[in-house]
């Protein structure tokens, strides 16, 4: 069967079986709302990956909500880098959230990964319009500090990245983020261990050390303070879920 009788089975079975897709339209805002950051407009938007107006990429139910998420995450990507998202962030992203999907075996896990990281994209273009609002040694800051997480952060090192005394640093900072220097660290290393334990089998000792944390009985004493959860508890909650993997 040639392209064309294709194209005019589908039109049929489409017309036949009431099967359509999202309006275009529709699409474009939700992804434009991702894009600005508008928690609010995207979660109004948002479609599960369940809907009977999504396309038919496969017979097979799982593969064809873990297709719709591949493209979705690929227009999230490029729409976000597009917003303003640094390039190696986004791909990253994508790998991660990508690889993910691959061990789903429920369309339910599908469904849930979905949502995340739709929710994830959002916030973080959130918090990159919020950051063009700062001043210059801020935003320099905040990027040294995303750069370096697995590395010993000091304020004098910081200070000197931005020409600044350590206390006219650490006040500007304190007053345009509204916490420390080292508690903004802090709350970094916790989100990317986070993301160390749903998606990686990392030990905790090995997520600790490679964080910087002093020792890991102080990583598993704050992610818990951070968290609400133990390291192992957190874990247990979401890496069996996205990776349906038995140890």
């Amino acid at each position: 069967m040639d392209i064309e009788k294709k194209l005019a089975h589908a039109a049929f079975f489409n017309r036949e079986y009431q099967v359509s897709h999202l309006a275009y339209e529709r699409e474009m805002a939700f992804f434009q709302s991702i894009q600005m950051g508008d928690m609010e407009t995207m979660n109004h938007l948002f479609k599960p990956l369940d809907s009977q107006k999504l396309g038919i990429l496969s017979d097979n139910p799982l593969h064809n909500l873990k297709y719709h998420f591949i493209i979705t995450v690929a227009l999230l990507t490029r729409y976000c880098i597009e917003g303003g998202m640094e390039m190696e962030e986004a791909f990253n992203l994508s790998d991660i959230y990508i690889r993910s999907v691959d061990h789903c075996q429920q369309e339910q896990e599908v469904a849930l990964l979905h949502r995340e990281v739709v929710s994830d994209f959002t916030q973080r273009m959130q918090m990159i319009h919020k950051k063009s609002l700062y001043p210059k040694p801020i935003l320099i800051v905040l990027d040294y500090i995303y750069d370096n997480l697995h590395t010993k952060i000091t304020l004098t090192d910081l200070a000197k990245q931005v020409h600044l005394s350590p206390s006219h640093l650490s006040k500007l900072f304190h007053r345009e983020m509204g916490l420390t220097i080292s508690s903004y660290i802090c709350k970094k290393r916790i989100a990317a261990a986070e993301n160390m334990l749903k998606f990686s089998d990392y030990s905790c000792t090995e997520i600790s050390n490679y964080l910087c944390f002093s020792s890991e009985s102080y990583f598993i004493k704050v992610f818990k303070e951070e968290t609400g959860d133990t390291p192992k508890q957190y874990r247990e909650k979401f890496f069996r879920r996205n990776w349906n993997v038995q140890k």
